[in-house]
C-alpha cells in the first residue's frame, strides 16, 4: 500500500494549501472528510500537518457532519442560517488546514500558509453565502439543490486538481476568485435593491393605513 502511495512536491503542496483554504470555505466538513479518508486508505501520503485528519475518530465526526450538511445546505433558509453559523468555523478551518498543509518545518511557512487559507476560506465562504442569500429569494426549492450540488462538486474537484494537476489548478483557482469577486459586487448590489424594494413597500404600506 505504501508503494501506491502518492507523495507530494513543493507545487503540490502549495496547490493543496490553496485548494484547503478554498474549498473550506464551501464545504468544510466534506473537505476534511475527503482528505482524511484519502489519508487513511493509504491513496496519499498526508502532509505531517495533516495526518491529524486520517484518525478514526475525526474521520467519524467530520463524515456525521458531512451528512448533516449536504442535507442541511440544500433546504431554503436553512442553508443561509447554516453559512451564518459556520462563518466563524469555516474561516479558521481553513487556515488551519493550508497551515497543516504546508507549515509543518517552518513558523513561517505556517503563517503565510495560515493567511492565504483564511483569506481564500474567506472569500468562498462570503461568496457562497452571499449567493445563497440571493438564490432564496427564488420560492422553488430547485435552484438551492442545483447549487449545492456545484458546490459539492467544486470543493471535492478542486482538492482533487490539486494533488494531481497543481499548475491547472492554479489557473483555474484565479478565475474563480475573479469570478468569485465580481459576483460578489453584483449580488451584494441586488440584495440591496431587494431590501430597498421591500423597505418601501411595507413603508409605503404603513403611510397608506395610517391615513
Amino acid at each position: 500500500m505504501d508503494a501506491a502511495r502518492h507523495l507530494f512536491d513543493t507545487p503540490q503542496l502549495l496547490a493543496l494549501a490553496a485548494a484547503l483554504g478554498w474549498a473550506s470555505g464551501l464545504r468544510l466538513y466534506a473537505v476534511v472528510f475527503a482528505t482524511g479518508l484519502a489519508g487513511y486508505l493509504g491513496w496519499i501520503d498526508l502532509p505531517t500537518g495533516l495526518k491529524l485528519l486520517q484518525h478514526p475518530a475525526l474521520l467519524v465526526s467530520s463524515g456525521f457532519m458531512l451528512f448533516v450538511e449536504f442535507f442541511a445546505d440544500k433546504i431554503p433558509g436553512v442553508d443561509s442560517l447554516w453559512d451564518v453559523v459556520h462563518t466563524v468555523i469555516r474561516i479558521p478551518a481553513g487556515a488551519a488546514l493550508a497551515a497543516g498543509a504546508l507549515g509543518a518545518d517552518s513558523a513561517t511557512m505556517t503563517t503565510v500558509a495560515a493567511l492565504l487559507g483564511g483569506t481564500l476560506a474567506a472569500t468562498s465562504h462570503a461568496t457562497k453565502m452571499t449567493a445563497r442569500a440571493a438564490v432564496n429569494t427564488s420560492p422553488e426549492p430547485f435552484s438551492n439543490m442545483g447549487v449545492s450540488l456545484v458546490e459539492d462538486g467544486a470543493s471535492l474537484g478542486a482538492l482533487w486538481l490539486a494533488a494531481t494537476h497543481p499548475l491547472l489548478f492554479g489557473v483555474l483557482l484565479v478565475a474563480a476568485l475573479v469570478l468569485m469577486v465580481w459576483l460578489l459586487v453584483v449580488l451584494v448590489k441586488f440584495l440591496k435593491a431587494l431590501v430597498k424594494r421591500i423597505a418601501s413597500f411595507f413603508g409605503g404600506g404603513a403611510r397608506t393605513g395610517s391615513t
